[in-house]
């Protein structure tokens, strides 16, 4: 176990590990841009067929993900990781040699099985090796390495792919998934708290599930529904408001945002306490969706992604340690899976319904919506902090 005193984040394994994430999710975000491109102008596919490779991968994160909790704790958390980062790597490697779309297809609802084992397998480690009293600081900055990928992984993909080919592109993203998996060998696990009930694979509710983490994980769904409304069509949005040239510039700037204020939102959730975090995050986020649905012009998109940036980041990284901090530290895999199951249905559904929205009304309606769905968020976190604030009050 970890010792009381020791309050220390950025240790060598805790290095290892956000280095390990930012290598998954490079890969992750490097291909969420690319591939669509690489559908429509190799494999001579429509946009709609293209938008599938989204959806199959998330599919399988989304089935796949209950009963991720549950392996952890039968196979060990960092074996898993291990295992499913040579899965996932070996699936990179296959987008060299496979070229049918439907196979094509196959393969992203593969890799997106071991790209929900391998997140819910890190978030936990991460939440495991952060001292106790600095989640929300510690926790806070591993999401960080997802800020990092959000940029590095698209900047890098469009870079490649309009210098080189997308062959050179597939083997970039193998190396570094290679090099990923490299430093998850090297992290030590031993001193971690292992389940009472290891070894024994059984699949009831609270197998797949962590009840205590429902609330805050059914709250962050919405909020990445939101969120689907940035991650599934920006870049088209960009495209009809003449924005191309700036739209690597958003992403950029919306990472900055997350990441310059992540040490003083990760201090103010462990020192003040996680509504001061959340509740101006979920504001910005909604004014920044707001900006993006009346933009006219470059400055105004930049503006929104400091907006989106800082509230996206300080709600989505709040809610993840409060789902963990609200059940036993042994039950850390099955809270991270719940949020994250929760999360992923949530880009899910709001990719589908949004763009319903986006063929129907046009993009600044799918905004529009989005910020519309934070007010929503915002009354419900209103109500559930009044009642447990009265729980409190009741139980003195």
């Amino acid at each position: 176990m970890q010792q009381e005193g020791n309050t220390k984040i950025w240790t060598k394994r805790f290095i290892s590990l956000f280095l390990t994430n930012i290598s998954v999710f490079f890969v992750f975000y490097g291909l969420v841009t690319t591939l669509p491109l690489y559908a429509i102008g190799e494999l001579h596919q429509t946009d709609k067929e293209a938008g599938l490779l989204l959806s199959g991968f998330l599919l399988s994160a989304i089935i796949v993900r209950p009963f991720s909790g549950k392996l952890l704790d039968v196979f060990g958390k960092k074996k898993l990781l291990v295992i499913s980062i040579a899965g996932y790597f070996l699936c990179t490697v296959l987008y060299l040699f496979i070229h049918p779309f439907g196979l094509l297809l196959g393969l992203r609802f593969i890799q997106g099985i071991f790209f929900s084992i391998i997140t819910t397998a890190a978030g936990s480690l991460a939440a495991d090796i952060v001292p106790a009293n600095r989640k929300g600081a510690g926790l806070g900055y591993f999401t960080m390495s997802t800020n990092l990928a959000v940029v590095i992984g698209p900047f890098i993909g469009l870079l490649l792919i309009q210098y080189s080919s997308f062959n050179v592109l597939f083997i970039v993203m193998s190396i570094c998934i290679l090099a990923g998996g490299i430093l998850a060998v090297t992290l030590n696990t031993d001193d971690l708290p292992k389940p009472a009930h290891q070894g024994k694979l059984t699949f009831k509710f609270d197998d797949l599930f962590e009840r205590k983490a429902l609330p805050v994980a059914a709250i962050a769904s919405l909020v990445a529904f939101s969120y689907a409304s940035v991650l599934s069509f920006l870049s088209v949005y960009a495209q009809q408001k003449d924005l191309m040239s700036v739209a690597s510039l958003f992403y950029a700037v919306f990472a900055a945002a997350m990441l310059i204020t992540r040490p003083y939102t990760g201090k103010l959730y462990d020192t003040k306490g996680p509504q001061f975090v959340i509740i101006p995050g979920i504001i910005f986020f909604a004014i920044g969706l707001v900006m993006l649905a009346f933009v006219a012009g470059p400055a105004l998109f930049l503006f929104a992604a400091v907006f989106i940036g800082f509230g996206y980041g300080a709600v989505t990284t709040s809610l993840q340690a409060l789902a963990v901090q609200s059940t036993a530290h042994t039950r850390s895999g099955y809270a991270t899976a719940t949020y994250f199951t929760m999360f992923d249905l949530g880009i899910a559904l709001g990719s589908y319904i949004l763009g319903i929205v986006a063929v129907q009304a046009g993009y600044a309606s799918v905004y529009l919506t989005g910020a519309g769905l934070l007010v929503f968020v915002f009354i419900i976190y209103l109500v559930r902090l009044a009642k447990i604030k009265s729980k409190k009050v009741a139980h003195v």
